[in-house]
């Protein structure tokens, strides 16, 4: 069988908290949400930099949403076509390289077993994304290849795989640097 694995990366410890359900509908997303939500002190604001798949913006979450403190969670969309743009995507990338690609397993709980085992492992010696992108030297770019970001070899080799497939070509330049913007803001606060 297959399972699906929702997850974040905490920007400021490096931990990566994951969730691993039969579905991937709203209720799962909620319940991440629940997770984040008992992990971090009332008063914070959790960011989460998504995708813009459907259970981000169902009836069901905007509900859940509504019972929630106002301002505990902020949502930022990737641009459409713009996944790559998500630092947990190169941490799934990554995973399916070490732990994932070959393995046999006997039932879905014991791949369920193996991935939240991976995290475990993974969080044990978390590595904290540096990013060094200054908000002041955004409105002058002219391209996306100007972006001075700083990533892994392993997020670089997944970007340059990605370029030549062609996953830039739906992602228009302006949406990509709103993104850059928005996702930068969090670390000024």
């Amino acid at each position: 069988g297959t399972v699906s694995l929702l997850a974040g990366i905490d920007l400021l410890t490096g931990e990566a908290i994951p969730l691993v359900s039969d579905t991937h509908k709203s209720s799962d997303f909620i319940e991440f949400l629940k997770i984040l939500d008992k992990k971090y002190p009332s008063q914070d604001k959790i960011r989460i930099i998504l995708d813009n798949h459907s259970a981000h913006t169902s009836k069901e979450t905007k509900n859940f949403l509504a019972t929630m403190p106002e301002g505990r969670f902020e949502f930022v969309f990737t641009p459409k076509h713009g996944s790559w743009l998500n630092m947990i995507e190169s941490f799934f990338g990554k995973m399916t390289k070490q732990m994932l690609r070959g393995i046999r397993v006997k039932s879905k709980e014991e791949l369920v077993s193996r991935i939240y085992r991976y995290f475990e492992e993974i969080n044990k010696e978390p590595v904290v994304y540096h990013w060094k992108y200054k908000m002041d030297e955004i409105n002058h770019l002219e391209t996306i290849e100007e972006l001075d970001v700083e990533y892994t070899p392993e997020m670089i080799a997944e970007l340059k795989k990605k370029q030549q497939q062609g996953f830039y070509a739906g992602t228009d330049y302006k949406t990509v640097k709103e993104f850059f913007c928005r996702s930068t803001e969090m670390f000024a606060e």
